[in-house]
């Protein structure tokens, strides 16, 4: 019988006196981004998704909705796909995907869409650092070194949204992954949390900026396949040789 993974105390501890001190900003901002889509698009406000976890476990992730009610995920799937099978980047839908609302796309490049993922986190489904928590069908096409990443809690920012993100490939995205399940620290979740901001403020301009010069926007994930690190995170692609990367990725 396999151990139960554990989580370490000081992570829980991080969380949680994280989450308490952001509070006071945290709900007022959640209050006024629930009302900006009650008026703009019908239906609920937050959005509810099976996603993978810890052990391989399954939970259902919190989200503000940014896409309309019943929108298709074929779409999605299909974009997963190829890039699983491709030798690219992952690359993001939002610039060129219909299926946003009003106010959307600045919501999921800002990441606060993910906002209401801070319940998942004190549910203990989640922690603010670690990989992105990916959906069912993408952890079903993973190879067996792949599923070291499910050793972790998933996070809503992590080590990847930190060091080159959408840049990345898909067997680099799950390196630096792993890295950080085998190596997470106090101090490095300290270190990820502080880049984080420098980081959304550089996609959120970047989002603005290929909107501005009528250049699709592309980053990360779309909803339906979902991004997780405070609006870092998304999708890229297994190479053509399937064979494991190396683990001694170079973190900056």
């Amino acid at each position: 019988m396999s151990t139960p993974l554990q989580v370490p105390s000081w992570k829980r501890a991080l969380d949680v006196a994280l989450i308490i001190l952001a509070l006071p900003v945290a709900l007022p901002v959640a209050a006024v981004i629930g009302a900006v889509i009650e008026l703009v698009s019908p239906g609920p406000i937050l959005f509810r998704q099976e996603r993978v976890g810890l052990g391989a476990r399954r939970f259902m992730c919190l989200k503000f909705r940014t896409m309309r009610v019943h929108a298709e995920t074929a779409t999605h799937q299909g974009h997963l796909k190829e890039l699983m099978e491709s030798n690219t980047p992952m690359l993001k839908l939002d610039g060129r995907d219909s299926r946003i609302i009003p106010f959307g796309i600045l919501l999921r490049s800002s990441g606060l869409d993910e906002l209401p993922q801070l319940i998942n986190v004190l549910i203990g489904d989640m922690s603010l650092v670690g990989p992105r928590p990916c959906l069912p069908y993408e952890s079903a096409a993973y190879q067996p070194w792949q599923m070291e990443r499910f050793n972790t809690l998933p996070g809503l920012t992590g080590l990847w949204q930190v060091t080159g993100k959408n840049k990345t490939t898909f067997n680099q995205m799950m390196e630096l992954d792993i890295k950080y399940s085998r190596e997470k620290t106090l101090w490095l979740d300290l270190s990820i949390i502080l880049k984080t901001p420098v980081v959304i403020i550089g996609q959120v301009l970047e989002s603005a900026q290929r909107k501005g010069g009528g250049t699709p926007g592309i980053t990360t994930a779309t909803q339906a396949g979902g991004r997780a690190g405070f609006g870092v995170g998304g999708i890229n692609r297994i190479s053509s040789d399937g064979q494991r990367g190396k683990l001694e990725t170079q973190v900056n």
